[in-house]
């Protein structure tokens, strides 16, 4: 079965969790190389410091030294060496001190940031938790007015619906009956077409809640893929369109929800006859093999992109970028369906040579996932 939106959301935040962590890892790792780096660097910059400052000190004194008088008394020389052995000494302990004290200070600044970075690292988790906090209350607000919205849009629907079929009784004897008879079949075409827009949307939002509702019974496979195809004969016979079933072996039996595989059937059939011109055909057929049924539907249409064809699956995504025949949910939702009952669907096309829907179903639910 396909994972509902919930668990997906689930998933991506582990993963976000998981990702973060190991960046957070690499940036500790990277930040402690490049601190090493920077001391080492300063170390030896000093260092290399200090060793100018004695080898001009050594050649001062050989200097010193050299231009002295030969006559100057050992006692002198003594006091010269003793001094110079102070001086040393002295500025061994000052660079001592002196280095104890930048260790003080680089310790320091190390607890500092130690402290620092995890209080910063809490401000973004309780960042993050607020953010995520508020896009559940988002989405859980958007789904229950689509929900709101979608049953009072549909009983609005349902009037309209209603009404055109009223005036079209009473139309019968009006003088411009073919007329007024040809709007009020407008009304209820354009009143049927938004309600499956909106049931597409209901579908949406019960598939992300993981509520998509199946009601799976045994039932004959023949007669469905009949009843898909009687149902839209009228409107593909109105585009120039050959519709047909192909022949399909008898009885035909499997568990399946029979609204939502009829659902499934009017979908990919609709969008057939969408995208066949006048004068194409499309064939719908079922056989068994093993445990399954396969089912296809087949058309001479315009094709899809080889790059399209699993893109199509997802929700809305449509062949071409400006195409506006539909929202792009009837292929998201036809999968969930198939794989709700266990099985799978694929497309197999190619520009211009046509395009076949499979899709397949078991014949018992233990066949199921």
């Amino acid at each position: 079965m396909l994972p509902t939106k919930i668990q997906q959301e689930s998933t991506e935040r582990e993963q976000t969790n998981v990702s973060l962590r190991e960046e957070r890892t690499e940036a500790d790792r990277e930040m402690t190389a490049n601190r090493l780096v920077t001391e080492k660097d300063a170390d030896a910059v000093l260092e290399h410091a200090r060793d100018n400052a004695d080898a001009v000190l050594v050649a001062a004194r050989e200097k010193a030294d050299n231009t002295a008088d030969a006559t100057t008394s050992q006692e002198t020389q003594a006091a010269i060496a003793e001094d110079r052995e102070v001086e040393d000494s002295t500025l061994r302990d000052e660079r001592a001190a002196a280095d104890k004290d930048v260790r003080r200070e680089r310790q320091v600044r190390a607890g500092i940031l130690t402290r620092l970075l995890p209080l910063e690292r809490d401000a973004t988790d309780q960042y993050l938790l607020t953010e995520r906090a508020r896009s559940d209350d988002a989405l859980a607000t958007r789904d229950d007015f689509l929900a709101m919205v979608s049953h009072d849009l549909r009983d609005l629907l349902n009037g309209i619906v209603v009404s055109s079929q009223l005036l079209a009784q009473k139309l019968e004897k009006h003088t411009d009956r073919d007329g007024l008879l040809l709007e009020t079949t407008r009304i209820e075409r354009y009143g049927a077409r938004m309600n499956r827009l909106i049931g597409d949307l209901v579908d949406i939002a019960s598939i992300d809640a993981g509520k998509l509702a199946m009601q799976t019974v045994q039932g004959d496979v023949a007669s469905l893929v009949v009843e898909a195809v009687e149902a839209l004969q009228i409107t593909a016979s109105a585009r120039g369109v050959s519709l047909a079933v192909r022949e399909i072996q008898q009885p035909c039996l499997a568990e399946f929800d029979h609204d939502r595989m009829l659902q499934v059937l009017g979908n990919l059939v609709t969008n057939s006859i969408k995208f066949t011109p006048k004068g194409g055909s499309i064939r719908v057929q079922c056989e068994r093999v093993g445990d399954w049924l396969e089912f296809c539907v087949d058309d001479t249409g315009e094709g899809i992109p080889a790059a399209m064809l699993e893109a199509i699956f997802e929700r809305f995504r449509q062949v071409g970028k400006n195409d506006r025949r539909g929202l792009g949910l009837g292929l998201y939702i036809s999968r969930c369906i198939v794989e709700a009952h266990g099985g799978n669907i694929r497309a197999e096309s190619s520009p211009g040579q046509g395009t076949q829907m499979h899709f397949t179903l078991p014949l018992s639910a233990k066949h199921s996932h």
